[in-house]
């Protein structure tokens, strides 16, 4: 199910577009610490972990709180799924926002540089809104 919608329902044109839409939301009073490559491809490992309850995945997404349901349902399309595997490389980080380019791998073929944003907050780095809610458009619960 997750693959059949990473192949053909987006297209890096079409996250790109949406991610980028999604970059500069709410920003603290106080400096992000630096946003390494592979704490943000860590969360990237956990939001997608089946593994992981939704009820904890929604600290690792900018409002996470209003998307429960469709991390629950994420997570039943992902229970067989397979491996999603995330190489994140290129960071830019601008004060509270980091980009990156990410590498999505899954058991049925890859997805080269598709933008991503994450947001730091008083929970770490999160993904945005608008990235969590691709992802989760990927796996079949749509925000």
């Amino acid at each position: 199910m997750f693959a059949r919608s990473l192949r053909l329902s987006v297209t890096v044109a079409a996250a790109t577009a949406a991610l980028t839409a999604g970059a500069g939301l709410a920003t603290a009073d106080t400096a992000a610490p630096a946003a390494a490559a592979g704490e943000l491809q860590s969360v990237l490992t956990r939001f997608t972990d089946p593994a992981v309850p939704a009820a904890d995945k929604t600290q690792l997404m900018v409002n996470g709180g209003a998307h429960t349901a469709n991390l629950d349902k994420m997570n039943q399309g992902l229970a067989n799924y397979g491996t999603i595997g995330w190489t994140v490389s290129d960071v830019q980080a601008n004060g509270d926002t980091a980009n990156a380019s990410v590498a999505i791998s899954s058991p049925h073929g890859t997805m080269p540089g598709v933008p991503m944003t994450w947001q730091h907050t008083d929970a770490g780095w999160q993904l945005s809104e608008n990235t969590a809610c691709t992802i989760l458009a990927m796996g079949k619960a749509p925000c």
